[in-house]
């Protein structure tokens, strides 16, 4: 038994041919064992029309019995065996899809986990959608029928090496007439792969339209937007409709053609076979033996014919999976990384002067949004303005002279926009599978979410669905705390933790926070008097520098920051949904 997915491997994204050819290089065993029991099952139905016409042509006619048994052991045996054949073929074909499709997947979700916020400002999010919708769909499918082509061609040749062998021009046609039929098909391939193309561009671009019309359908009813929109929306579905109707007549055409030129292939063996053996150059075993093998070239035709056709429908999808592939990160990694500080390190803003202290809960405070944006997005290095941010410990190291990976492993920002996915709440909470229950249970009191495992008998093997929809805006909120505290990272930064929870769970969390991240480093952007009265530090950013720092209370003293946060005291009531 072979375990998928397997580790995915570096690929070739410089084009989409080179995309494919480096899937079947990785993939090449099962191509090829699949490709070998497909040929030997092909063979098997040649030779059964091998022994038929061998039976008709021996003393068969003479009504010998034992000539009777031997020819129909030997036709029952070839078929049994052609049949025993059957499933080891089908799973063959099928682990050839899975095994490119899934490496495909890998590929895609872990170059898209590394870009971040890049990949959505880079492409639409119809674009990406479709990549993992359809696009992969079309590459394993092109891979589970790849058997196809070898199997084709060693029967071309088996074919005409027997047709050769009984008579020349018998021979000469098989092998002669495949390769003008193929080639015969190829006007048609190019046409399909661009109205393939547009119709798989107008799809993303409807997703994309589809996607941005759920995310902000609230507004539009707002605004009473939503019927304008939703005509527009319509129109653009007409154009994806109509381009998969030209798609579709293409490939009407194309069946049409893989029935048609068989068709005359056969007819005209056929007739040329009859005419042979009224003359008497051909016996009548031969005759039904080419019959059998004319069945056997128009397979081979229209396995050709399918084989090319997917070949280009996989050669647009690779091209959308190499773009994904190929796409550079906002934030390149370092030419020279820096040697990584050891040890307990602060976190510094060198534009701002916020400083987080190791071992200590610093508050920060903003007294515009937009400084609040841009001072996160430093410290998390999302953005590389001036200086930005420092580890500092053993040494002094700027956060973008390492390695971004090692940065997301150190540093860890969370907000309200974190994603809470669909599965079990036990896998939400801790990815990694490394907690125990008790310690699930305790980081679940640290964020004061006790009320989200008593909603459900199921306690932490709960299922949630997307976003975790069934549960309150400030149980998310809960639930997105606890998964960060239970990552433990080294430094982490919490941006408005508390914003949408009741008064009586923000101040539970306030107090045992400290006692969760004792020994680490944590940062707290808020406004929340409550969050900020159980810091060890608070910092006050005014026009993105830190103009104040103290207590809480020492800082209530300074006009600017009592106004920030007691504002925002007076606008929160209760817990918003």
């Amino acid at each position: 038994m072979r375990h998928l997915p397997q580790p995915p491997g570096t690929p070739d994204h410089r084009s989409a041919d080179h995309y494919l050819f480096w899937l079947t290089r990785r993939e090449w065993p099962s191509l090829l064992w699949s490709s070998a029991i497909t040929s030997v099952y092909v063979l098997g139905t040649i030779l059964v029309s091998y022994l038929l016409g061998a039976a008709l042509d021996s003393d068969l006619a003479a009504g010998d019995l034992g000539s009777l048994l031997y020819w129909f052991t030997l036709i029952a045996l070839c078929s049994l065996v052609a049949a025993s054949i059957v499933p080891l073929l089908e799973r063959a074909a099928c682990f050839n899809w899975y095994a490119s499709a899934y490496r495909t997947v890998q590929l895609v979700t872990r170059r898209s986990s590394r870009l971040g916020p890049t990949l959505t400002r880079r492409l639409p999010t119809g674009e990406v959608v479709a990549v993992g919708t359809d696009d992969i769909d079309r590459i394993g499918d092109f891979f589970e029928r790849s058997n196809l082509m070898v199997s084709s061609v060693v029967s071309v040749l088996v074919v005409g090496f027997l047709m050769l062998t009984s008579h020349v021009t018998f021979g000469l046609i098989a092998l002669i007439a495949v390769p003008v039929i193929v080639v015969g098909m190829s006007p048609l391939l190019r046409p399909l792969n661009r109205r393939t193309r547009t119709h798989r561009d107008r799809q993303a671009d409807l997703t994309t339209r589809a996607t941005d019309l759920v995310a902000g359908l609230r507004v539009l009813r707002g605004v009473g937007g939503e019927r304008s929109v939703g005509e527009r929306y319509r129109a653009e579905s007409q154009q994806v409709r109509a381009a998969g109707v030209r798609v579709g007549w293409m490939d009407a055409a194309l069946e049409a053609v893989r029935t048609l030129y068989p068709g005359l292939l056969l007819v005209g063996i056929v007739w040329y076979g009859a005419r042979l053996a009224l003359v008497g150059e051909i016996t009548v075993g031969q005759l039904v033996a080419f019959y059998g093998y004319t069945g056997a070239l128009a397979t081979a035709v229209r396995f050709f014919m399918h084989f090319f056709s997917d070949l280009v429908t996989a050669r647009v999808a690779a091209s959308r999976v190499v773009r994904v592939l190929s796409l550079d990160h906002d934030l390149p990694d370092p030419e020279d990384p820096a040697e990584s500080p050891t040890g307990p390190c602060d976190l510094h803003d060198s534009t701002s002067g916020v400083r987080l202290a190791h071992g200590h809960i610093t508050g920060v405070v903003c007294a515009d949004h937009s400084d609040t944006i841009a001072l996160v997005e430093r410290l998390g290095r999302y953005r590389d303005d001036g200086e930005g941010a420092s580890l500092v410990g053993d040494r002094t190291v700027r956060l973008r002279d390492l390695p971004l990976r090692e940065v997301r492993h150190r540093v860890l920002v969370t907000g309200n926009d974190a994603h809470l996915f669909s599965g079990r709440l036990r896998d939400e909470l801790d990815p990694r599978g490394a907690r125990s229950d008790e310690e699930l249970t305790a980081m679940i009191r640290v964020a004061a979410a006790e009320d989200v495992l008593t909603q459900s008998p199921k306690g932490f093997d709960a299922e949630l669905t997307e976003r975790g929809r069934e549960y309150s805006g400030g149980q998310q909120q809960r639930l997105r705390l606890t998964r960060a505290l239970l990552l433990d990272p080294e430094v982490l930064l919490l941006v408005e933790p508390t914003s949408a929870v009741d008064a009586h769970s923000e101040a539970a969390i306030a107090e045992r926070l400290a006692e969760a991240r004792l020994g680490r480093t944590t940062g707290v952007v808020t406004t929340s008097p409550l969050l900020l009265d159980h810091t060890d530090h608070v910092q006050f950013v005014e026009d993105g520098r830190v103009v104040a720092e103290g207590s809480h209370r020492d800082l209530l003293h300074v006009d600017a920051y009592a106004a920030t946060v007691l504002r925002t005291a007076e606008e929160t009531t209760g817990e918003k949904v």
